[in-house]
């Protein structure tokens, strides 16, 4: 069973992969490869220059499965709650394959209906071109217990760097109630050891 499946490896999914995982949480990261962020030309996302998002998205992978993220490939047809008394959900693929996680991160894109099938309410999005998002609190929790959105599904900007930064932010905020307190991880450059003569 996973600590959390994230359902879309996207920039806000992948993004959110890299801060469970990194945490120590065992985190699936589940896509389609349907997203619409395969098909863009991207020139202002820090820090690149220049990139595809095919190269973008699979930037996000690599780096969500070195940090130890499982990649599941794979479409999310139905999603149930495990049996009475058991917290979590399972997750049903459309090959067959099943999957348990204690909990949800929908980082769906402009693809409701998952969401909409899982009974996640929804509202008319702001973002231009978007029909529909899913309701989401300021920590990124929707209305259904356990289930967490981060990106475009949740009414972010659709703008790569934008959902990137709010797949970590979710991502933390997840991690920070888990622990119950604020959740910070840094890295430091480590200094080398002086090597004596």
């Amino acid at each position: 069973m996973y600590d959390i499946a994230i359902i879309g490896a996207g920039p806000a999914g992948a993004s959110a992969a890299m801060f469970t995982a990194k945490a120590g949480k065992k985190t699936a990261l589940v896509d389609d490869d349907k997203g619409i962020t395969r098909r863009a030309w991207i020139e202002n996302h820090y820090p690149l220059e220049g990139v595809t998002g095919t190269d973008l998205v699979e930037r996000g992978l690599r780096q969500a499965a070195r940090l130890g993220a499982q990649l599941v490939r794979g479409t999310v047809e139905q999603v149930e709650r495990r049996t009475a008394g058991e917290p979590g959900f399972v997750l049903r693929l459309a090959d067959g394959t099943t999957l348990e996680a204690g909990t949800l991160l929908l980082a769906t894109g402009v693809n409701t209906e998952l969401a909409k099938r899982m009974g996640v309410p929804t509202k008319p999005a702001s973002e231009p071109r978007i029909k529909e998002v899913v309701e989401v609190d300021s920590q990124g929790r929707t209305p259904l217990e356990g289930v967490w959105a981060a990106g475009v599904v949740a009414g972010t900007s659709v703008h790569t760097i934008v959902t990137a930064g709010d797949g970590a932010r979710v991502a933390i905020n997840w991690l920070s109630q888990l622990a119950g307190q604020r959740y910070v991880q840094h890295d430091a450059i480590q200094k080398p050891e002086k090597q004596s003569v």
